[in-house]
């Protein structure tokens, strides 16, 4: 019954957020309120839930099976290749006008059509309901969570088998990603391996450039479970002895990040778990090397609210899921990053990366 609760969730929010229909396109927002994970098409797939009333998931006809495989607490609609779609949206709602929420990653064209389709009805962000209700995990979901850290986890526990000087970050990259696999992910959706100076970009990804010795290289790993969750996950080796000052930082940076989870328990805001990192590092007479925010929601989304970062005021929920990856990048030499996910306790906080974040030097 999880679906159905959760759009009913949505349709009572609705009312409090002034919308009077969610119109949901493929993403994690549509998994999250019916269980179907749709393949965004040029064909519409789209979930029609009024604030009162059923909710109507509208698929191309050659869909329909695997979507009624998938989806629970919905009707379904179908349309044949050559058809016009859009006719089906305004049917399955009580009324043209009022206020519609729409995916907020939805495509510029399927916008554009259903501006024409409801030209009565004001468009906005669905995110304004549906991010507050995806905010904070159900126990279920922390497990699945703790599942996706875990696989993530057992990669990194094998890294020597893969990282060696001599071999490009390109083909290291190829064998983490092998591993991902057989350590449970349904998707691979990122290996940065960046060495040497490659890791003083944060989303270098991966080159041909071959990992020299004495390089330190960070390695941000992440994908989808196949219940749709999400693993991320980095840590940083060195192949042989490190230059004297990467120790130096990498010992800062060791200490900041743990500053920042022990920082997370209920109530206090999304910027000071941020601060707790940065002003460890500034500190220490790095902060310019600091280059981005401290983290990012997690779930059925990679990056999703919360935001770790200065300005967000909002006051952590038990709940609440998310990365903690301060980092320190030095130009033209190297880099550093620490990441682990967390969640929000009603006491404190449960960490769901637990291989260790010391150096590993291979």
């Amino acid at each position: 019954m999880v679906h159905e609760q959760r759009l009913a969730a949505a349709q009572r929010a609705m009312t409090a957020a002034g919308l009077d229909a969610l119109l949901i396109p493929p993403s994690a927002d549509l998994r999250y309120l019916t269980g179907y994970d749709a393949h965004a098409l040029e064909r519409l797939t789209l979930l029609v839930l009024p604030k009162e009333g059923a909710a109507t998931l509208i698929v191309p006809r050659l869909e329909r099976p695997a979507a009624e495989a998938q989806a629970a607490g919905v009707t379904f609609a179908d349309h044949e290749d050559g058809s016009d779609p859009y006719p089906l949206v305004r049917a399955a709602l009580p009324g043209p006008g009022g206020a519609v929420g729409l995916g907020n990653r939805m495509w510029a064209e399927q916008v554009l059509a259903l501006r024409a389709t409801l030209p009565e009805a004001e468009q906005r962000l669905a995110g304004a309901v549906l991010a507050g209700l995806r905010l904070r995990k159900s126990p279920e979901e922390v497990e699945a969570l703790r599942r996706a850290g875990q696989a993530i986890d057992a990669v990194h526990a094998g890294m020597a088998q893969w990282l060696r000087a001599g071999r490009t970050e390109a083909e290291v990259a190829a064998d983490i990603a092998v591993a991902m696999r057989e350590a449970g992910h349904a998707t691979v959706d990122f290996t940065i391996v960046a060495a040497g100076p490659n890791g003083a970009s944060p989303h270098h990804g991966t080159s041909e450039r071959v990992i020299g010795r004495g390089e330190p290289v960070v390695v941000d790993i992440g994908g989808r479970m196949p219940d749709g969750y999400c693993s991320d996950s980095t840590r940083t080796y060195c192949v042989g002895e490190p230059p004297a000052e990467f120790r130096e930082y990498y010992a800062v940076l060791h200490e900041a990040q743990r500053a920042a989870v022990a920082a997370v328990r209920p109530g206090v805001s999304a910027e000071a778990v941020d601060a707790a990192a940065r002003d460890v590092i500034a500190a220490a007479g790095y902060g310019p090397a600091f280059l981005h925010r401290t983290g990012h929601g997690i779930g059925l989304d990679g990056h999703e609210d919360p935001y770790i970062v200065a300005g967000n005021a909002a006051p952590l929920e038990p709940g609440m899921a998310f990365s903690v990856e301060p980092g320190i990048y030095l130009a033209g030499r190297h880099g550093a990053r620490i990441e682990d996910i967390v969640v929000c306790t009603a006491d404190g906080v449960d960490r769901l990366n637990i291989i260790d974040t010391e150096l590993v030097v291979l």
